[in-house]
């Protein structure tokens, strides 16, 4: 046994000759303890690493049998080999059944119980090994799977910073809106927090808020530019653009929810929006709760013919259409939500660092020249 820690052996009997003639046996390559009965070795088993307990079945008070589960619980990879008069089948087989490894009849021959030792400590050997491999496993699978969230935080950092961009261009055409889809954005997040979204829908529901009018691409500038109000015929027009934004996001993986509160946005819970007509909970809720975020930006935003209005009159707004054109619940939502949060978040779209805006312009006057060059 030289060369490496010597095993454990903790033996529990309650005729003394039979301890000590197995420790005597076994003290010159194994360190040996001596139990006179199984509560004397319950106590001993949590102070010391045993590898192995060799235990007679009948004692006083707890018996051999009675013990092993509670060595295996106390010790899952320790070993248990039991030792027994008893001529019986049965116990031999309700002691492997308990979890003991072997098991040896007295009188024993002291060969047999040398070789019964021998397997039950190779086979401890292998348990630990196994034990290091699943903990060496589980930490590599810990490993891996921390580099792969992080990879995929990167990626959609990458994702985001492009539909920024994208959104941002397109924002170019309709001047009278910029900076809409990021305000609400905020508000849509702020919004989701409030209702109890979970992580998967608030990543739908932000990516949708931020892509939500991408499908104006396909929209005229005569009629997305338009100073006076549109005809019929033009409104035809202009309200295929979520159709529009759901056909430019299919085949997305990662945009599946979003492109559903793309197509969904202008639907109304008592069904009378479009471009399908669904009602109440046939709407995706991430287009239900940005349906009232965006009604709140409109509502409290300047316009060229008009100022916007305060926080007090936006909420009474969406009371008076909460069931018509609201889902009730997210209105509740966003009364739960104090009003210096949505003045702080609006305060916040403003203050824009002018490196970012020069950079932001750039990327816009990029884009809209591709896109300019596409349309034609």
């Amino acid at each position: 046994m030289t060369g490496h820690l010597r095993s454990r052996i903790l033996i529990v009997d309650d005729e003394r000759e039979i301890t000590a003639i197995l420790a005597d046996v076994f003290s010159d390559d194994y360190d040996c303890t001596t139990a006179g009965s199984a509560e004397e070795a319950l106590t001993l088993l949590p102070l010391t690493n045993y590898q192995l307990v060799i235990s007679d079945i009948t004692m006083p008070g707890m018996s051999g049998l009675d013990m092993i589960p509670l060595v295996k619980s106390s010790s899952p990879n320790t070993v248990v080999v039991m030792i027994s008069g008893m001529q019986t089948v049965e116990s031999a087989i309700e002691a492997l059944r308990l979890g003991a490894f072997d098991y040896v009849m007295k009188p024993f021959d002291l060969r047999q119980v040398e070789a019964v030792v021998k397997r039950a400590l190779e086979h401890q050997d292998l348990i630990v090994a196994k034990q290091r491999y699943d903990d060496h496993l589980e930490e590599l699978v810990e490993q891996r799977t921390a580099e792969l969230d992080q990879a995929l935080n990167s990626l959609e950092d990458a994702y985001r910073s492009t539909l920024k961009a994208l959104t941002a261009a397109l924002e170019t055409r309709d001047l009278e809106t910029h900076g809409h889809s990021e305000r609400v954005v905020s508000y849509s997040m702020r919004l989701g927090r409030e209702y109890g979204l979970d992580s998967q829908r608030t990543k739908a529901l932000e990516f949708g808020s931020l892509l939500h009018d991408i499908g104006k691409i396909g929209v005229p500038d005569l009629i997305l530019r338009k100073p006076a109000k549109l005809t019929p015929d033009e409104w035809v027009l202009m309200r295929q653009h979520p159709m529009h934004g759901q056909q430019i996001l299919r085949g997305i993986k990662f945009l599946e929810g979003a492109a559903r509160v793309v197509a969904q946005h202008h639907e109304k819970w008592d069904g009378s929006g479009y471009p399908l007509g669904l009602s109440g909970e046939e709407i995706d809720i991430c287009a239900r709760i940005f349906s009232v975020a965006d009604a709140f930006d409109a509502i409290t935003s300047n316009r060229v013919y008009r100022k916007g209005k305060p926080y007090y009159a936006a909420a009474q707004e969406l009371d008076e259409w909460a069931g018509k054109q609201f889902d009730p619940k997210v209105v509740e939502a966003f009364h739960r939500v104090p009003p210096q949060d949505w003045q702080e978040l609006h305060e916040q779209s403003l203050m824009k660092k002018e490196d970012e805006l020069e950079v932001r312009r750039m990327v816009e006057m990029v884009l809209e020249s591709q896109l300019e060059a596409v349309g034609s």
